[in-house]
């Protein structure tokens, strides 16, 4: 047996508050892609993201669906953002017995996230027009500790970024012609 660690790959979506701008896009492609038969019907209470609003602050916060709690949480913090307090549970991303998010309305049975099962990264980001909601994939190991990149995965992503793939290809097709020599 080797002493390699198993790799797990952990699939988030980092919220930008400061980039959203409350249209709820994302509410909407979520609740038509889990509607049976899919995009049949367009029901935003059984959308597995929800936009957290103060419209008159013009302050939007989407939370998405965790898993579910069974019993209540004991802690009931309060938030203030730009002076308006705001209750725990409002960005709490769980469905539990004391509120009615992330249940689905007619069986009340709880809805958890599953990031679009089935495609490239979730509808809700990539319907996302202002890049409020980024799709993240990170490699843990066994026992949860972030695998690190190397550098030169890191430069060549950089380079990719700024170059383009096509440029960066052919440069490192020319380099390898080149070192055979």
């Amino acid at each position: 047996m080797t002493g390699d660690k198993k790799k797990k790959t952990i699939k988030t979506i980092k919220i930008d508050v400061d980039k959203c701008n409350g249209c709820r896009a994302c509410e909407v492609i979520c609740s038509a892609f889990h509607a049976v038969p899919k995009y049949s019907s367009n029901n935003p209470a059984r959308s597995r993201i929800r936009v957290i609003r103060d419209a008159l602050r013009d302050v939007y916060v989407p939370v998405y669906a965790g898993d579910y709690a069974v019993a209540e949480c004991a802690g009931r913090d309060k938030y203030v953002i730009d002076g308006k307090e705001y209750d725990e549970c409002a960005f709490c991303r769980a469905s539990c017995p004391s509120r009615d998010e992330f249940k689905e309305p007619d069986s009340g049975l709880p809805l958890k996230c599953d990031m679009c099962e089935g495609e490239d990264e979730p509808l809700c980001v990539k319907w996302c027009l202002v890049d409020a909601l980024t799709y993240i994939e990170r490699e843990v190991d066994d026992d949860g500790v972030e695998v690190k990149r190397e550098e030169v995965e890191i430069g060549l992503e950089s380079l990719i970024n700024r170059h383009g793939i096509d440029k960066v290809a052919d440069m490192i097709a020319q380099l390898a012609k080149t070192s055979k020599r």
